[in-house]
Formats: C-alpha cells, sequence, structure tokens
C-alpha cells in the first residue's frame, strides 16, 4: 500500500468576493464552521447562517456569526434570503428538506456562488408512496438539475453534490484511473474531456466502480431502543436509505434484476431496484476491512459517474461501468437500520448524531475499481478520530471528510467563476485533492485479489455465474 503522492496544502484562502451565507447548522455545518473560521481564513463578520433549530442558534453566537432561525419553504425562500444575497456571495446549502433547484434559481437572479452535498427535495417526496419509485429517486433529481443547467446556461458557479460522497469520490475515482494506469505500465497523460477519461476507465478494463466506505467509530454511550444513532445526519441518512435502491448499469450486465426499473427519458445510465437501499445489500472490499456486505444505498454518484465514463460509438452504448455504493456504517447505525426495517420504516423515536462521545475508529472512504487483470484497486481516505480531532474538535472522522469535499468545491468555484451548473465529475480533480487533502489522513492507493465470488459456496452451494464475476447478480447478497 502507498500513499498518494499528490501535492500538499493548497491556498489558505479561499478569498471570497462577498459574503458566505450557510444553510443548515447540523453535523455537516458544525464540523464546517471552525474550519472556515479557522482554517481557511474566513472572517466571521462575512458569515450568515440560516438554521431551523433553537440549540443551533448557540453554536453560531460561539464563533461570532449572525444567524437567523428560520425553516426555509417553498413560501419564505425568497423573502428570507433575497436581502442577504448580492453578486459574489457564496451559497453553502448544508440543509436537508430545502430545494436545491430553488437555491440555484436564486443565486443565479442574485449573481451568487452556490454548493450544496446533495441535490434536495422540497419535503414530502423520499417517503410519499403516491408517487412512483422512480420520480423518488436521485436519476429524477438528477435530469431535473441536467434540465436547469441547459436553461440557465454559463453564470456564476453552482456546484452540485459536491461533498465526500457524492462529490470526493468521482474525484478519487480519476485519481484511481491515473494510478492504475502508471503502475501497470499504461500510457497515459492525464485526461482532458470526459471522452478521454471514458476511454481510460475503458481501455483499463474497468468494469465495476464501488463507493466502498467502512465506518468503525464507536462510542462511550449505547444506542437505546427506537434509537437512530449515526456518524451525521440522520434525517439525511434515512430519507435516502428509505429510496430506491439505485446504481449505474454497467454495458458488461448479462442478468436483468426481477425488480429493476428503467427510467424514462434522461441518460439512461442507472436503474433502481423496487426496494429500499437500507434493506439491499451487496459484498465489497476496502484494504483495512477486508471483505463485507455493505448497504447499497442511493448515491448521486452511483448516476454521474456511470455516466460520465460512458463511451457510444454512433449513439450506442458500447463501454458503461456498474457503479454503486456500498456502505457500511457505524456499528451503531446497521443496529439502528436493523431496527427500522423491522418496523416497516417507521422513523424512530430518538435520533442521535455521534461526536464527543466516540473513543476510537476511522472513516475508510474510497472507490474501489474492479475488472483489471492484476486485481481490484482501492483508492480513498483514512482518517481516524483522533486527525479528524487535531484539525477541528466539532468534527468527526465522516463529517471532516465531507468538509474537504466542499472546500476543493468552493475553490474551484471561485476559480472558475462562470462555469455554470457542474457536477463533481466536471471540476479539475487535481485542484479539488489540493485543497482537500489536509482534511483527509491518509490518501491510499491499494490493489487487492478480491472479487465478489471469493469464498462463497464455502458452506452451502450457491447458484452464481462463474464466467464473469463482474456482474451484479454476483455481488447481491439480498
Amino acid at each position: 500500500m502507498q500513499p498518494s503522492d499528490l501535492p500538499g496544502p493548497g491556498p489558505r484562502d479561499l478569498r471570497l468576493p462577498g459574503r458566505l451565507v450557510m444553510i443548515g447548522l447540523g453535523s455537516i455545518g458544525q464540523a464546517a464552521l471552525p474550519v472556515l473560521l479557522q482554517r481557511v481564513g474566513v472572517r466571521p463578520e462575512r458569515i450568515t447562517v440560516i438554521h431551523a433549530h433553537a440549540a443551533e442558534r448557540a453554536v453560531a453566537q460561539r464563533w461570532g456569526v449572525a444567524s437567523h432561525q428560520t425553516p426555509l419553504a417553498p413560501d419564505n425562500l425568497d423573502a428570507v434570503l433575497e436581502p442577504l444575497l448580492a453578486p459574489g456571495d457564496f451559497v453553502l446549502n448544508l440543509s436537508v428538506n430545502v430545494a436545491s433547484l430553488a437555491l440555484v434559481r436564486l443565486c443565479r437572479r442574485a449573481g451568487a456562488f452556490y454548493l450544496d452535498t446533495c441535490t434536495e427535495p422540497w419535503a414530502g417526496v423520499y417517503d410519499n408512496p403516491e408517487l412512483p419509485p422512480t420520480r423518488r429517486s436521485n436519476y429524477a433529481l438528477r435530469e431535473d438539475m441536467l434540465r436547469l443547467r441547459r436553461e440557465l446556461g454559463p453564470g456564476p458557479a453552482a456546484v452540485m453534490t459536491q461533498g465526500a460522497n457524492p462529490g470526493l469520490v468521482s474525484i478519487f475515482a480519476k485519481e484511481a484511473l491515473l494510478q492504475m494506469a502508471r503502475e501497470t505500465g499504461l500510457q497515459a497523460r492525464t485526461p482532458d474531456s470526459r471522452e478521454a477519461w471514458a476511454s481510460l476507465a475503458r481501455r483499463l478494463g474497468v468494469r465495476v466502480i464501488h463507493v466502498a466506505e467502512r465506518d468503525t467509530q464507536s462510542a462511550t454511550r449505547r444506542r437505546l431502543p427506537d434509537e437512530f444513532v449515526n456518524t451525521w445526519s440522520v434525517q439525511a441518512f434515512i430519507d435516502e436509505g428509505r429510496q430506491p435502491a439505485e446504481l449505474g448499469w454497467g454495458s458488461h450486465e448479462k442478468h436483468w434484476p426481477v425488480d429493476a426499473m428503467r427510467h424514462e427519458g434522461g441518460c439512461g445510465a442507472a436503474i433502481a431496484l423496487a426496494r429500499p437501499g437500507l434493506s439491499t445489500r451487496v459484498r465489497s472490499w476496502t484494504p483495512l476491512q477486508g471483505t463485507y456486505h455493505g448497504f447499497l444505498v442511493t448515491h448521486a454518484e452511483s448516476i454521474s459517474l456511470a455516466d460520465y465514463l460512458s463511451v457510444e460509438d454512433n449513439g450506442a452504448l458500447v463501454y458503461r461501468p456498474t457503479v454503486h455504493y456500498a456502505y457500511h456504517p457505524c456499528d451503531d447505525a446497521v443496529l439502528s437500520i436493523h431496527e427500522m426495517a423491522g418496523r416497516e420504516w417507521a422513523e424512530p423515536a430518538r435520533t442521535r448524531i455521534l461526536r464527543d462521545e466516540i473513543d476510537g475508529g476511522i472513516d475508510e472512504l474510497g472507490v474501489l475499481l474492479m475488472g483489471h487483470p492484476k486485481g481490484v484497486y482501492w483508492f480513498g481516505s483514512r482518517l481516524a478520530i483522533e486527525q479528524a480531532r487535531s484539525i477541528t474538535p466539532e468534527s468527526n472522522a465522516t463529517s471532516l471528510q465531507v468538509v474537504a469535499g466542499i472546500l476543493g468545491g468552493m475553490q474551484w468555484a471561485l476559480r472558475h467563476p462562470q462555469a455554470g451548473v457542474v457536477e463533481p465529475e466536471d471540476l479539475d480533480h487535481r485542484l479539488v485533492l489540493d485543497v482537500a487533502r489536509p482534511y483527509l489522513g491518509e490518501l491510499v492507493g491499494s490493489w487487492g485479489e478480491w472479487n465478489p465470488l471469493l469464498g462463497r459456496g464455502r458452506l452451502f452451494d450457491e447458484p452464481m455465474d462463474t464466467s464473469d464475476p463482474w456482474q451484479f447478480v454476483n455481488f447481491r447478497v439480498s
């Protein structure tokens, strides 16, 4: 295993031309705020926070930033935000249940920059059984965003879904492709276009990409019955976990899942399953954890990365990798998921985000690229709780990885002020990693001999297609 030889820390000051308006002050916002103030150099008098809960006011006061306790909704969004925004300001959206597309439109009118970590709808979409599953999907949200991008055209940069994942993991995938090429003797310059990145992935034989994450952070305080415990926003995790499981659908796939659904229109790069992501497990691998069972939770990168790496010839698809999340959250979150599933996905009475009570563990977050004859290749971040706290005690390993992606995305937006609406795959991955690296612990690239058929059938015979291990049928556990 070799640490990455990426360049060192990037510019300390984001050099914001205007004010910073942060929407949301939950687990990610509380980790981001001290980093912006103490390590990036944003002055407190230039920050305003819009938050929904009374307890968050004390956090803003402690850091000396202006705050407004105003839950945002369709009927007050413009009235609350328009007086706060001027050309050159930056809106950092770290909220849930506030429509990203409405915010992008508002920022365009105001001439402000924008960044979020997830394309959010207004409340009542993710868990609405009256909507067809494909309309509750991230595929649908992304297609709405792509339509808005075409409508708005060039203008103040609006960086969508740029946290850790989605966000940094698409950046990791580009770096992984370059390191694989270098270490296998494939002559390849750094691609300068979408088509060139897709061609490189194809030349390397990449069939599947997992966002392979294992969170081992644990706490001294035990989880209680009817309590959902997690290392980042519980509400956001429940929301995405109850959406349909989604994955980018590779051109090599031979077996159509019995509960799979295609989407009407759009890029066609992904499918959805008629089941919640939190009920769908897949086999995956990270260098430290080894083989594990993760949850196939829908994420924007499952769709956007598969779309970005697609190759067509005269309008016919000739190459696309299968892409999906394979998430093993902290152990308390796994217990919370099992209990919520047993209650037919009803929300728990209590929620808790782990931070100060964490007594150990790391978040091993990366991308696992599969299909090359040499083996699988994992590239990503290993960040321990002790490392995260040494940067800011207000974070844990998970939240600081998200902050790293945010900082990289903000720097890119400021250097490309008229880029319009963009996704993580559109960004210069070297610039983003340069800024994010000081907050990611150890960046590691590692080969492995794992495949999803390894060790299966040892206790009981299993029906498997052994002709090609890189098919989704060979990944699924349930």
